[in-house]
């Protein structure tokens, strides 16, 4: 199913007035995420601040996520969305949807969408494709490798391919691996919203040299051929 995601984007190359944009993590109804309700706590009892959200309620959490993601995603762009979508249960899958203005949703699967794994009431026909594991595709002549989980290696990682991901909620310069991977999470995004793939994303990684997170571990970015199969 990826390639409906290539497809779109070649729909798109030359249109100025659709974008591409990417999240992660949403966690639209996630009580524990929100700092005003949350039963979170740290050994000494206090609320981990780095691990919550600064808002007094659910209601406010879920307005100011909705709000930002409908202010710059129109309704003909493409949001690809890597994954942790919603808690609070099958209905709050259909409730972010319908909030959204914009229907064109890619969606790869986080460890917290088992509704979506298991196509409960069948919200899977909700996103135009849904993804379990890592895949690529190509705009404007750069190959972007997406999955939620941050990876310490993957294809091509010696051409320059970016690896974009979710999982780790990581915000400032932590929001960067060695090289060219980052999290593309909501949390991490300084305005609480979606980077736009062209505008945002590309100038910021293509500025980061390649790098191999294992060093001299990795063979992948040996000088010498590899002939491992």
């Amino acid at each position: 199913m990826f390639r409906h995601i290539q497809i779109f984007v070649n729909m798109l190359t030359g249109k100025t007035k659709q974008n591409i944009w990417i999240t992660a993590d949403t966690h639209y109804n996630h009580k524990n995420i929100c700092r005003g309700v949350t039963d979170w706590r740290n050994p000494d009892g206090t609320i981990p601040i780095a691990q919550t959200r600064d808002f007094p309620n659910l209601i406010k959490m879920n307005d100011s996520m909705v709000n930002n993601i409908n202010n710059v995603v129109m309704p003909d762009d493409i949001l690809i969305h890597l994954g942790d979508w919603s808690f609070g249960g099958y209905d709050s899958i259909r409730e972010l949807w319908d909030r959204l203005t914009c229907k064109n949703i890619h969606i790869f699967l986080g460890n917290h969408d088992h509704h979506i794994k298991k196509n409960k009431g069948d919200v899977r026909e909700l996103f135009l494709s849904v993804e379990k594991m890592d895949d690529e595709f190509k705009f404007n002549g750069i190959i972007f490798t997406l999955v939620h989980y941050p990876m310490l290696s993957w294809k091509n990682i010696k051409q320059g391919t970016i690896h974009l991901h979710g999982h780790t909620h990581f915000m400032g310069d932590d929001r960067f691996g060695v090289g060219r991977r980052m999290d593309i999470g909501i949390d991490g995004h300084p305005e609480f919203r979606p980077y736009n793939l062209e505008t945002e994303i590309i100038p910021l990684m293509m500025k980061r040299p390649i790098g191999y997170e294992l060093g001299k571990l990795d063979h992948h970015g040996d000088r010498i051929q590899n002939k491992m199969r």
